[in-house]
Order: C-alpha cells, then sequence, then structure tokens
C-alpha cells in the first residue's frame, strides 16, 4: 500500500507534466495558475487510495485523477465568477486577475483537458468511466443552478438544500472513489457501496464547512467565520433555525438575510445569537453524525482487510477534525 504521501507526489507530478502550457498565452497562463494553487487535492487522492483498497496498482488510475483534479479546478474557476469572489487560497481569482472573458475561456479549455486525460485510461474500463464521470459533471452543473436559484427563493426546504449540497459538493468526491475502486477492479456492488459511502461523507464535510463558517474559531478553520451570514446563504443552519424559531426571531432572521448593507460584525452577531437561540449548532451536528454513520455502514458493506481501508479512513479523518 503506497502511503498518502507517495499518492500525493504522483498526483503533483501528473499536474506539472501536463502538456497544456502553450500559445496562446492568454488562454494557458490563467490555467496554469489555477492548477499550480495546489489544494489538498482530495479528490484525486481520493481515486488513487480506491484504486489500491481493491488491489490495483494506483499508476493507473493517474488518468483519471489527474482528469477528476482538472474537472474540479474548471468548476471552481467558474463559480468564483458566478459568486464574484475575489479570492481564492490567498490569490486574486482568474476573472480578477485578468477577466471574465479570459476566465469563461481557461475553465472551457480546462473541461476538454478533463476529457483528454481521462481518454488516457484503459480503453477497456474507458466507456464505464466516462459513464461515471460525466452524469457527475452534469450532477455538478445542476448543483450549482440549484445554489443559484436559491439565493432568490424564500422557500427553500431543509430536504431542498441538502440535495443541492449532494450534487454541488458530494457527487465528485463519490465519484471520485467509484471511478478508483473500477480501476481497481472492485466488483459492481462495491463500486456502489463506494460512492454511497462517498456521498455522505460528502454532505458531512459541505455540513460541517457550514457550521465552522459560523462557529468556527476563524485562527484553525483558516479564514473568516461568517462570510455565509454576511452573503445571506440558506445554509442547514439558516433553514434550521426557521424551523426551530419564535415566530418573532424568525422574522428577525429572515430580515437580517434580506439585507447585505448592515455593518457585517452587527449583523454576524445578531444572526449567531438568533442561531443560538435555535440550538442550530446541536442539530448540525447530530446531522454529521448521522451522515457519517450512514456513510460508514456502506464502507462496512464491503469485504476489506484493515490495512486496505487504512490509507482511506486516515484521510477522511484529518479532513474531520481539520477545523476543530
Amino acid at each position: 500500500m503506497h502511503p498518502i504521501e507517495h499518492l500525493q507526489a504522483k498526483i503533483a507530478a501528473s499536474l506539472s507534466n501536463l502538456p497544456i502550457y502553450r500559445e496562446p498565452a492568454g488562454l494557458y497562463e490563467p490555467i496554469s495558475y489555477t492548477l499550480q494553487q495546489g489544494g489538498k487535492r482530495i479528490r484525486p487522492l481520493l481515486t488513487l487510495i480506491a484504486t489500491q483498497m481493491f488491489g490495483g496498482n494506483p499508476d493507473k488510475a493517474l488518468p483519471a485523477a489527474t482528469a477528476i483534479e482538472i474537472f474540479h479546478n474548471f468548476t471552481l474557476l467558474h463559480d468564483d465568477i458566478i459568486d464574484q469572489a475575489p479570492l481564492r487560497r490567498g490569490r486574486d481569482t482568474v476573472y480578477k486577475k485578468w477577466n471574465i472573458n479570459t476566465a469563461i475561456l481557461s475553465g472551457d479549455t480546462m473541461f476538454a483537458v478533463a476529457y483528454g486525460q481521462l481518454a488516457g485510461s484503459d480503453p477497456q474500463q474507458l466507456p464505464q468511466l466516462m459513464q461515471v464521470f460525466t452524469k457527475t459533471a452534469i450532477e455538478v452543473c445542476e448543483g450549482q443552478q440549484y445554489d443559484i436559484d436559491f439565493e432568490n427563493s424564500g422557500d427553500v426546504t431543509i430536504d431542498a438544500y441538502l440535495n443541492m449540497i449532494r450534487l454541488k459538493t458530494a457527487v465528485l468526491l463519490a465519484a471520485s472513489l467509484k471511478i478508483g475502486a473500477l480501476i481497481g477492479g472492485a466488483a459492481h456492488q462495491d463500486a456502489e457501496a463506494i460512492y454511497r459511502f462517498g456521498e455522505n461523507m460528502g454532505i458531512a464535510f459541505q455540513l460541517q464547512d457550514d457550521l465552522l463558517d459560523a462557529f468556527g474559531d476563524e485562527a484553525v478553520f483558516g479564514k473568516k467565520t461568517g462570510g455565509d451570514i454576511i452573503a445571506n446563504k440558506k445554509t442547514y443552519l439558516y433553514l434550521k433555525a426557521l424551523e426551530c424559531s419564535s415566530p418573532e426571531n424568525a422574522s428577525a432572521l429572515r430580515k437580517w438575510f434580506c439585507t447585505r448593507d448592515s455593518e457585517p460584525q452587527v449583523k454576524i452577531a445578531a444572526v449567531l445569537d438568533l442561531f443560538n437561540k435555535a440550538g442550530v449548532k446541536q442539530h448540525a451536528e447530530n446531522l454529521i453524525q448521522d451522515y457519517i454513520k450512514e456513510a460508514m455502514s456502506h464502507l462496512d458493506a464491503i469485504r476489506l482487510v484493515e490495512k486496505a481501508r487504512a490509507p482511506l479512513l486516515e484521510l477522511l479523518s484529518g479532513m474531520l477534525k481539520r477545523n476543530h
């Protein structure tokens, strides 16, 4: 079994050797800039880990893992335009550093390059991998559209929100594991089980991010908290607070989430007070644990020796504890 650090080095080497940095520079420099920002590379790492979990050679999964990382970064590049986000990982976003047209075109190219990388997979497995990859790409876009729709909707439900984060975030984590499992030779039922594991863990991770954005320690979280509140994001915390609050507090919460011109720290403090009165932190923590338990039930259904599961559990444990 290759350790996580070894697998991360393989991914970094694959990304650094991509044959895409050529003319016109105005198209390819933003791609290079985006892929060189680093990050945790969680998704391609999950692909390599899943491949070796089922006895496969992780090198065989590198084309698919690279494709997944390029696709993920493509979605971030376009998301930054949609969200009008000026910074990502402490650096100017592509549309701010260059312009919107360049960001759109470079993102489109990344999407095509991702498919080109996936095409380097085993020809016998490629149709199946392509099917999973394409389905996931469409679902991620569906999730992004739901997220946009929710911004101006007054009747978002908790179930609708959970489905949105499943599509926008969780399915790509799930597909990363399933694609790796298929490359490693997993049986159909095991590939489905690892997908369900990843899907439930992905929802848990997003709920954790929602929770930490409101209640996390900035020094540990690594970024300013309260961003979702300032942006009027209808997260699980907001929706659960509406459900659990008195009519008076629910009305106050709705008013705060209809304004964008208030003093940020005043708004954050007022909303957190309403969240605390509704007890949403405990509700969120309980729901996160429910999704983790559901995820583990799918992983436990796969007959693997503990050694084979160890890198996956190590990675996910670090993700769950990273901000506490």
